[in-house]
């Protein structure tokens, strides 16, 4: 069974809460031996907030990209 579950931070480990429907469907149970496989996902959390001083609205930068692909 695969979940997209966000990390947590507890002291100084880091934590992952797993799904309650996965832990009933896999009779998960407090101390059991888990094996995971940990593989990141792209993650574009760095981008918010970094476009707030553009103060054109975005159908206008639409435009003016299709009037330069025209002029290609």
């Amino acid at each position: 069974m695969k979940a997209i579950i966000k990390a947590k931070q507890i002291g100084g480990s880091i934590a992952v809460i797993i799904p309650k429907e996965i832990v009933e469907m896999e009779r998960i149970l407090p101390d059991d031996t888990l094996k995971i496989n940990v593989e990141k996902t792209d993650s574009f959390n760095w981008l918010w907030g970094r476009f707030k001083d553009i103060k054109k609205p975005t159908d206008q930068i639409m435009k003016e990209i299709d009037e330069a692909e025209l002029d290609d």
